[in-house]
């Protein structure tokens, strides 16, 4: 459980437990992104992006990721929360999901290719979670071959 400690300027909402202010359960992917300031979470951001093995997002990509997300039409948004790994080891990176006709799709951005896919949601969440072992053997492929995806934004 947390409390986002910013919503208030007086101490007498954090007194507790329990709290007036609203208390949120956090998964274990969700409490890593939980600081007691601005400084320290620019601070991980940091030390994350330069000890970390994903290539980054381009500003194209950004955008095009805010102007989905803005629509917020696909209503399973737990699909989007976590990378998957596709078969042959490529990183797949969902970031919307719309709907043909009967079926959901989620579409996804591979960061090492720099390049868009289109998955059956079903198929999609059937593929392994991408785990930071997977991320890593994925950048050193990008090293060896010299397909490294694009700089960060």
């Amino acid at each position: 459980m947390a409390i986002c400690l910013d919503e208030h300027d007086t101490p007498y909402w954090y007194m507790g437990p329990p709290y007036i202010t609203e208390e949120v359960v956090f998964d274990e992917k969700e409490i890593r992104r939980c600081f007691l300031s601005t400084e320290e979470a620019i601070a991980e951001a940091v030390l994350e992006r330069e000890s970390g093995a994903y290539p980054g997002y381009p500003a194209e990509f950004v955008k095009r990721m805010m102007e989905a997300q803005r629509s917020k039409r696909y209503p399973h948004e737990g699909v989007l929360r976590f990378d998957r790994r596709r078969g042959d080891g490529e990183i797949l990176h969902p970031y919307a999901g719309r709907k043909e006709a009967e079926v959901w799709v989620v579409e996804v951005y591979l960061p090492f290719r720099d390049a868009y896919e289109s998955w059956a949601e079903e198929d999609f969440v059937a593929l392994p979670r991408a785990t930071e072992q997977d991320i890593r053997r994925r950048a050193d492929e990008s090293k060896r071959t010299g397909a490294v995806g694009p700089a960060s934004a």
